[in-house]
């Protein structure tokens, strides 16, 4: 992937997500599909998208029964996404379904600890364990599965490269330097997460709602 950057287009509105589209398309590798945009538009929108020539990443965190993924993932093959993601946490059964579900094109990574969560939102929700242990349980769990990589932060992207070699690594939350934080709590720049093993940087805000979009995009395609 020459362009690792693939900006996220989390609108419901169409014409919007095809005009910054085009607007960053010479500075990225690809777009990010989330629910947001999925549950306005579907899989008219994904084929929209998909007409300006860019790969698509399909963020839509699968988590269910492995049936219900499976089958759910085989009524996505017609959108031939570049990278699906699911739930890590769904377990081995679920994940190895949805890896023979998809298509021979596609990448299926396993969500493990999203980077809006510290250990504190952990620990309420049950899990003793910081989210650098977590990240570490799920992506050996992932690739005992046999996905094709994880989604996680750019805190834990390191050491689970280290673990797991050739896996495929999605970092979303990422900020250029001086960037607002929002709602992310473990975030890195993207330069950081690429040199500690990141497959995928994955960038909203800075480029979508900059006043200059291509020129945003330019600058953090400009870092790598």
């Amino acid at each position: 992937m020459s362009n690792p950057v693939f900006v996220a287009l989390d609108t419901p509105y169409l014409e919007d997500a095809v005009e910054l589209a085009k607007k960053v398309k010479a500075h990225v590798g690809g777009v990010k599909l989330g629910l947001e945009f999925f549950s306005a538009n579907g899989h008219h929108g994904v084929h929209e998208i998909a007409h300006l020539g860019l790969p698509i990443f399909l963020d839509l965190k699968l988590h269910d029964i492995p049936n219900t993924v499976a089958k759910a993932i085989q009524a996505l093959n017609t959108l031939e996404p570049a990278v699906l993601t699911i739930h890590a946490s769904g377990g081995r059964a679920m994940m190895e379904d949805a890896k023979a579900a998809a298509g021979h094109h596609t990448k299926v990574v396993g969500v493990t600890v999203l980077t809006s969560l510290d250990d504190h939102d952990l620990s309420r929700v049950g899990v003793p364990d910081d989210p650098h242990t977590q990240v570490e349980r799920l992506a050996d769990l992932a690739r005992d599965a046999g996905l094709d990589g994880i989604v996680c932060s750019g805190r834990e992207v390191k050491s689970a490269h280290k673990r797991w070699k050739d896996g495929f690594f999605v970092v979303p939350g990422l900020r250029p330097a001086g960037s607002k934080t929002g709602d992310q709590k473990r975030i890195v720049t993207p330069r950081q997460a690429r040199d500690d093993g990141a497959s995928l940087l994955v960038i909203g805000r800075p480029i979508s709602r900059a006043d200059d979009p291509a020129a945003a995009a330019r600058a953090i395609e400009g870092t790598l």
